[in-house]
């Protein structure tokens, strides 16, 4: 039989040590190019911090949708209407690249392949891969689906550090995936390359053949990227002289500087587009990006956001953004259409005082809520303000305050008790709404 060949594919390399994210060696690493099966890493990385979070469980069952169970090779041979745990879905996803699997995995994680791409975009800018977007849970060819040897680099770093508990799955040869005993697609380069443990292959006609690998000699780790390789084998090939590079650069000694795990974002009009279904019926012949008519009902809830800015005795300008309000009102009107990845560059502007955007009159509160960090004040804001809108019963009255800091701005609800922090938080983290309590500042 003769081995699959790749045609044209564009090629490209990174090569990291993981310990400090240094570069050791790059070839168009920042070209945009089809990352294939690569693309589970995210799904994955998703799915294990959505256990994390408690929004699903290992044992978790899951029902197979048509779409689901309709995808190409390489798959699982899954059934529609069937039900199955998250674990054998993951394992299927990593281990054996299963395409079925992986967008069992998105659905029930956001509830369609759509949003769980609105999901995977907003953690990977969260992560700092700027070149990267993403449009499904698999990695199949589609147009705008693309990626970068650097960012896969980054990712396939975030999953060893932020999840060791669960990185050992990606050096199983094989694995129990309940309907089947299924094999792992990298085992040649981890059964030929010492120390090799991880992490993922991608095969398409477009993308050529891909692997993001990871081995560990002594206390040094190197991650290495391919884009474009012609056949498993010369992949494989040059995965291993890049290992053997990564290692002949990489210093004996080197702290160890572990990624600071994302904090995604909120999805554009999630907490609008919440509020909305909870009050307003179905829109007329269901496409996304229908305008529907709000309520009276829907009206009066959101008057509490929109009272004037009360006045405080401090040296910062208040006033109310109406630009803002606009803005926030006509997303919580829209039927909400699969976003863009969010650009997050580098923030590097000096830090300025923190803005108070809403007072509260309570005394005795010191705990708040961190919503997320974003690019411009404006962002924070605009966050929010949704946030205000979802989630009223717990936040009614607390502080929104911004902070610039050199890497962002944090979006904070401040004036809270323990329990009030601790209920909004687990409220926000169940609709996927980034959240954490902190203390007050005195």
């Amino acid at each position: 039989m003769m081995p699959v060949m790749a045609f044209a594919a564009p090629y490209a390399a990174f090569v990291m040590d993981a310990r400090t994210g240094e570069t050791l060696y790059s070839q168009n690493a920042d070209t945009r190019l089809h990352p294939a099966s690569l693309t589970k890493m995210m799904t994955l990385y998703i799915a294990f911090q959505a256990i994390q979070r408690g929004e699903i469980t290992l044992d978790s069952l899951v029902t197979v949708t048509q779409n689901a169970a309709s995808e190409p090779p390489s798959k699982l041979g899954l059934r529609a209407g069937q039900t199955i745990k998250l674990r054998y879905l993951l394992r299927a996803a990593a281990v054996k690249s299963a395409n079925d699997a992986a967008t069992a995995i998105g659905e029930a994680i956001s509830g369609s392949e759509d949003a769980f791409a609105v999901r995977m975009n907003r953690t990977a800018a969260a992560m700092g891969m700027t070149n990267t977007t993403f449009r499904n849970a698999h990695g199949l060819t589609q147009s705008g689906h693309q990626s970068t040897a650097r960012d896969m680099s980054v990712l396939g770093r975030h999953m060893i550090y932020d999840f060791p508990q669960y990185y050992n799955l990606f050096s199983r040869r094989t694995a129990d995936a309940g309907v089947a005993e299924v094999r792992h697609t990298n085992r040649r380069f981890l059964d030929s390359y010492p120390g090799a443990d991880g992490i993922k292959t991608g095969f398409t006609n477009a993308a050529g053949f891909n692997l993001v690998a990871s081995a560990q000699h002594g206390q040094e780790r190197i991650i290495a990227t391919v884009f474009g390789g012609t056949s498993t084998a010369q992949r494989n090939g040059k995965i291993k002289e890049l290992m053997d590079l990564g290692f002949s650069r990489a210093p004996g000694t080197a702290p160890l500087q572990r990624p600071e795990p994302p904090t995604a974002a909120p999805a554009p009009a999630a907490a609008a587009a919440a509020l909305v279904a909870s009050n307003v019926g179905p829109a007329t012949n269901g496409g996304a990006g229908k305008t529907v008519r709000v309520s009276g009902r829907v009206t009066r809830s959101l008057r509490p956001a929109l009272r004037p800015v009360q006045a405080i005795a401090a040296p910062v300008q208040l006033a109310v953004n109406t630009d803002l309000i606009n803005s926030v009102l006509a997303e919580a009107v829209q039927v909400a259409a699969v976003a863009p990845a969010a650009v997050m560059p580098t923030v590097a502007a000096p830090v300025a005082p923190e803005v108070v955007t809403r007072i509260s009159t309570s005394g005795g509160r010191h705990w708040g809520v961190n919503v997320g960090r974003y690019n411009s004040r404006y962002e924070a804001e605009k966050a929010m303000l949704r946030v205000a809108l979802n989630e009223m019963s717990t936040l009614d009255g607390a502080v929104r305050r911004v902070t610039q800091n050199p890497r962002g701005y944090d979006a904070n609800f401040m004036g809270l008790t323990r329990e009030g922090a601790d209920l909004a938080c687990r409220r926000l983290q169940a609709r996927n709404q980034s959240c954490f309590m902190i203390g007050s500042e005195g």
